[in-house]
């Protein structure tokens, strides 16, 4: 399976000035032949390489920089017309869509650009890296990195890496091919409840709550509600900061409940069950207050996290239709929407149970992936790229 690591460049100003060059030169190519693509209709890979490939490199790229913007450039229009395809960008004739279809696309001068073994060499020992520029070859580049991410670079790194410039800092996002595990006979399910009061609630009865990351919204929504009518360019630069910094937050509150939950999972030789909670936004019917937070949960990337992990360590991973989890009683089956009394507590109109309304919930998910299971439904985990 594939995972990415992330190392932060040190260069010197001499050297930063470089690399900074070598991406607006990688962009500016590419945006040219996007229009050119654009024109002409022609957007596969094999087409911009038969009339472009010359021009790329008359504009001071080498041999394989070229041949990567070509690739950067034919992938985008193939992703573009992919969501076409799905709709993500409205139906035809709308506004979102036409704006998409009338003009080439564009890339950002500072945008990412990719690097393979042949214009990119690592010393994993020295900690430092020699790669192409504009300005020509670029030897002992320093960079830093975690001791985890220094010894995945050394047994796994595989393929392309980017080079990225991002809030003033360098950093390189390299590839890497990891083995897995052999995937395990379940004896069991945990089944894990998501949701926003309580981020994750597993059928063991853990909950990994989501108070503390709550507030923190809250305090950020308050702070951007300020920025926002103050409207000025410093203002602005808050908002995008500030947006980042509540990003990372998340991410990092869900690797770490996405890691507590496979290593349950994997020490007590057990299977993990999640709801399939996909075109929940669209489904749901929520006040005006309640639209934020359930726009700013990111069980999604939870998902994401826990699957990855899993088929690291052979785990398998099993989606529910999570209809009526919450409303049907675990101990009796009985279903009712009157059992849900409050967000947190739930009691049975039939056999009177009482207990805490997410890990009923959990509880119900664990029951319906061991069924899954018994009729041969197969893990839903991603297959290696």
């Amino acid at each position: 399976m594939r995972i990415v690591v992330q190392v932060k460049l040190l260069p010197t100003p001499e050297e930063a000035s470089a690399l900074e060059r070598t991406l607006h030169a990688a962009n500016e190519a590419a945006n040219w032949l996007s229009a050119e693509a654009y024109g002409q209709g022609e957007q596969s890979r094999k087409a911009l390489q038969s009339f472009a490939y010359s021009d790329l490199k008359e504009r001071g790229l080498s041999a394989q920089p070229a041949l990567h913007v070509l690739r950067k450039v034919a992938d985008a229009y193939t992703a573009l017309r992919a969501n076409i395809r799905a709709g993500n960008l409205g139906t035809p004739g709308s506004k979102r869509r036409r704006k998409a279809e009338s003009q080439p696309l564009v890339f950002r001068l500072d945008a990412a650009q990719p690097y393979d073994d042949r214009c990119l060499s690592w010393q994993l020992d020295e900690q430092t890296i020699s790669i192409w520029t504009v300005s020509g070859r670029m030897r002992g580049v320093r960079y830093v990195c975690s001791e985890r991410s220094r010894r995945m670079l050394a047994g796994y790194r595989k393929g392309e890496s980017d080079l990225v410039h991002r809030n003033g800092a360098w950093f390189l996002i390299a590839t890497c091919e990891v083995s897995e595990a052999a995937q395990i006979d379940p004896v069991d399910f945990l089944g894990v409840d998501l949701g926003i009061v309580n981020i994750a609630t597993t059928s063991d009865g853990k909950i990994h709550a989501g108070r503390r990351l709550n507030r923190y919204r809250r305090r950020q929504l308050a702070l951007r509600a300020k920025l926002q009518k103050k409207g000025t360019k410093s203002a602005k630069r808050v908002l995008k900061r500030q947006r980042r910094k509540e990003s990372r937050k998340a991410t990092e509150a869900n690797h770490i409940i996405s890691k507590r939950i496979v290593t349950v999972a994997e020490r007590t030789g057990r299977g993990i069950a999640l709801e399939d909670l996909k075109g929940i936004r669209e489904r749901a019917r929520l006040r005006k207050p309640q639209r934020v937070a359930l726009h700013s949960w990111a069980f999604a990337q939870l998902g994401q996290f826990v699957e990855y992990k899993a088929r690291r360590a052979g785990i398998p991973v099993l989606f529910v239709d999570p209809a009526y989890t919450s409303r049907r009683c675990a101990e009796c089956g009985h279903a009712d929407k009157a059992n849900r009394v409050s967000q947190a507590r739930f009691v049975c109109r039939s056999c009177g149970v009482v207990a805490h309304a997410d890990r009923n919930a959990s509880r119900n998910i664990r029951a319906r992936a061991r069924e899954l299971w018994r009729r041969g439904a197969e893990s839903h985990a991603p297959a290696p790229a």
